[in-house]
C-alpha cells in the first residue's frame, strides 16, 4: 500500500514542479519584456533617467563658477518651465539640474532627495516646486517613483510615514523591484483606453482632487514638512527654496503657504501671483500653463533665482 501511494504522488509532484518552472519562465519573460518596453519606448523613463544621471553630478561651485541648482517638481514645472529659456536667462550664474516627474508630491521628493544625496548629489541650492495641495497631500506616485526615485529603505520609510498596511507596503516594494509591477497600471490603462470610448474623460470625472487642510492644521502640517525638507538640505550643504507654481484659484492657499514658510525659516518663491493669470495662459485642462504662460513663469522664476543668488553670494 505504501509503495502504491508513493508511486501515485510522484507524477503529481513532477507536474507541480513543471508548472512552477513554466510560471517562473513566464514571469521572467514578462519582466524582461517590460524592461525592454520601458527602456526603449517610455519617454518618461528616458527623461527621468537622463535628468537623474545629470543631477547626481551636481557639486558646489568654486569661486567664479555658476551656482549648482537642483530643481525638482511635477508636471506643473514640466509644462510651466521652459528649460532652454531658463538656462539662457541664468547662463553664467547658475547650473540648473532639473528632474520633473508628473503627479509627484511631497513624499515623492522627500525620499527622492534623500536618495539623491546618498548617491552623491551635492547642489548648493535645492528648489522644490509643487502646488500647495500636493505639498500637503498624503501619498506617492504609484509608478516610476518607487522604481526610479526610491531604494528599499525609502520604500519602507514611505510605508511607515503613510501608515500603509502590509498589502500596500508589499506593492511598493514590488514596484521598486519589478518593472512590470511598477508599470502594470499604465498597461491596464492603455488596454482600457483602446476598448473604452472616451476613457480619459471618464477618468477625469472620477478623479478626486487632493484636499487642503484648513486653519491651524494647514500651518501645522506645512511647517512640519518645510522643516523636515530644510533639515535634510542643511545636512547636505544645500539651501532649500520652495517654489509655488500658479494654478487657478490658488491665491488663498499660496498666501497661507508663504506665511508657513516664513515661520519655518524657508524661503518661498511665488514668481507669479495666480490671480494675475487669466484662463488664456492655461492649457485646455485649466491646470497646466500653455506656452504663453510658461514664458511668463520662466522669466519670473529666472528673475527670482537671480535675486536670491545675488543676495546669497554677498
Amino acid at each position: 500500500m505504501h509503495s502504491s501511494i508513493s508511486s501515485s504522488k510522484s507524477p503529481a509532484l513532477f507536474y507541480a514542479k513543471v508548472l512552477v518552472f513554466i510560471c517562473a519562465i513566464f514571469l521572467a519573460g514578462l519582466e524582461i519584456f517590460s524592461v525592454y518596453l520601458v527602456k526603449h519606448h517610455s519617454f518618461t523613463y528616458a527623461r527621468i533617467s537622463r535628468q537623474y544621471g545629470e543631477a547626481i553630478k551636481g557639486r558646489p561651485s568654486r569661486p567664479g563658477e555658476p551656482t549648482s541648482v537642483l530643481l525638482v517638481g511635477n508636471s506643473l514645472l514640466l509644462y510651466g518651465v521652459d528649460l532652454d529659456r531658463l538656462n539662457e536667462l541664468t547662463s553664467g550664474r547658475m547650473q540648473i539640474y532639473p528632474i520633473f516627474l508628473e503627479a509627484t508630491g511631497y513624499y515623492d521628493w522627500l525620499y527622492g532627495l534623500r536618495r539623491l544625496f546618498r548617491q552623491g548629489s551635492r547642489p548648493q541650492v535645492v528648489v522644490v516646486g509643487l502646488p500647495v495641495d500636493l505639498f500637503l497631500g498624503t501619498g506617492v506616485r504609484q509608478d516610476y517613483s518607487p522604481l526610479m526615485l526610491f531604494d528599499v529603505r525609502d520604500v519602507l520609510g514611505v510605508a511607515s510615514d503613510l501608515r500603509l498596511d502590509n498589502t500596500a507596503t508589499s506593492n511598493l516594494l514590488l514596484e521598486h523591484s519589478s518593472t512590470f509591477w511598477d508599470r502594470r497600471s499604465a498597461l491596464r490603462a492603455e488596454v482600457l483606453r483602446r476598448i473604452v470610448p472616451h476613457f480619459e474623460d471618464l477618468v477625469s470625472l472620477i478623479k478626486v482632487a487632493p484636499t487642503i487642510p484648513r486653519g491651524p492644521e494647514f500651518e501645522a502640517v506645512a511647517i512640519s514638512r518645510l522643516r523636515t525638507l530644510r533639515e535634510l538640505c542643511d545636512a547636505n550643504g544645500a539651501k532649500l527654496i520652495i517654489l509655488v507654481p500658479p494654478t487657478p484659484s490658488s491665491e488663498s492657499a499660496v498666501r497661507q503657504m508663504a506665511t508657513a514658510s516664513q515661520k519655518a525659516g524657508v524661503q518661498t518663491f511665488v514668481p507669479i501671483d495666480p490671480g494675475a493669470l487669466s484662463s488664456k495662459f492655461y492649457q485646455a485642462d485649466a491646470l497646466h500653463l500653455n506656452s504663453e504662460g510658461a514664458a511668463l513663469f520662466t522669466s519670473a522664476l529666472a528673475a527670482d533665482l537671480a535675486r536670491h543668488l545675488v543676495v546669497g553670494n554677498r
